[in-house]
């Protein structure tokens, strides 16, 4: 049976550079055209110190977002929450909670938002504004199962509802996230896989798609402001493909030293590498260190830094706070923090 299970493992991620490649995975034009680019920005500052290379590695409840397979590893009831300033004013908050439920597996929840501060209106005949105002902001939901399919291998899903408003204008639609860990016999080496945001398309519809048309201008009396509604594009999401390896390349009654690489295949842009590090001693205290879009041309991301503290309250409880600086070149610096507890 185990090695039915590996022979599955083996061959969907052997398949998967063939199915993204149907996604246009390798379609250059598409460069930068998806929609909820905020799907693509990455939660949980203990995982973007570590430069991104989670996927592997995901064992608290951000897993949800890097590979839902991750919470099948926590033993016990989880929330983290965390809040990111990130480019020019914009603020992106995530929140995620896990609950084991033993032999049953395990099950989360989790809510990203991103909001973009009020601008003003302006129009072609008033540049400067027309007094009024408008912000944007983006919210997705999920719910998400894994479990042990044996001590070894994790599978795990996240269902999500995704919405978009800007001004006057949403768009909606359902996605899922598909995640595995396999556990091998070489020095407790695990490797990840993920699909993030298969689903439907977006396409904006709302009072600004309006107008008043005359379909007939040649004609004198008739209805010169039918009521007409713009039909706007439809727009894939940010598909994304993680494939990543992990392991411990220290291990001491006082520390630990954790590795990982992830290779990184998205429909809207080019592949690339993350690699991050992390010492933790005494289970007390971490220090992160990585590297983000490693051979990705033109990119402005790179080095990111962090660390993690961890207070123990009794048994199975204890609080945690971790910090996260990533380095953004000519846009400066995105800082991430967060407080999570097990309970």
């Amino acid at each position: 049976m185990k090695n039915k299970i590996i022979a599955l493992l083996l061959a969907g991620i052997s398949m998967a550079p063939l199915y993204v490649h149907g996604q246009s995975f390798t379609n250059l034009s598409k460069t930068g055209m998806t929609a909820a680019p905020f799907l693509s920005i990455e939660v949980g500052p203990r995982a973007k110190a570590m430069g991104g290379a989670f996927v592997a590695i995901a064992d608290d409840p951000s897993a949800i977002y890097w590979n839902p397979s991750g919470i099948a590893k926590i033993k016990s009831n989880a929330f983290l929450i965390s809040h990111s300033q990130w480019l020019d004013d914009v603020k992106m908050n995530y929140a995620a909670v896990v609950f084991p439920m033993g032999v049953g597996g395990v099950l989360g929840a989790s809510i990203t938002s991103l909001g973009v501060p009020e601008m003003k209106v302006r129009t072609v005949d008033q540049p400067e504004g027309t007094g009024e105002f408008f912000d944007a902001n983006d919210l997705s939901l999920g719910l998400s199962y894994a479990r042990s399919v044996t001590d070894r291998f994790l599978v795990g899903m996240n269902v999500k509802y995704i919405h978009q408003q800007i001004y006057n204008m949403t768009a909606s639609t359902f996605a899922i996230d598909f995640g595995t860990l396999f556990r091998t016999d070489f020095n407790n080496m695990v490797i990840g896989f993920s699909i993030s945001n298969f689903g439907g398309d977006l396409q904006l519809s709302g009072q600004n798609a309006q107008l008043e048309v005359d379909i007939a201008p040649g004609l004198s009396g008739n209805n010169d402001r039918i009521l007409a509604q713009l039909e706007t594009q439809k727009f894939q999401l940010p598909l994304i493909m993680r494939v990543g390896v992990a392991m411990d390349a220290l291990k001491t009654e006082s520390s630990v030293v954790h590795l990982g690489v992830d290779a990184v295949v998205p429909n809207d842009n080019n592949q690339y590498v993350n690699v991050g590090a992390e010492y933790v001693f005494k289970n007390f205290m971490a220090l992160r260190a990585g590297y983000r879009t490693l051979f990705l041309e033109n990119s402005e991301e790179g080095l990111t830094l962090g660390l993690g503290l961890n207070y123990k309250i009794y048994d199975e409880s204890a609080l945690y706070f971790d910090y996260s600086y990533g380095a953004f070149g000519v846009l400066g610096n995105i800082q991430e923090f967060s407080f999570s507890f097990t309970f």
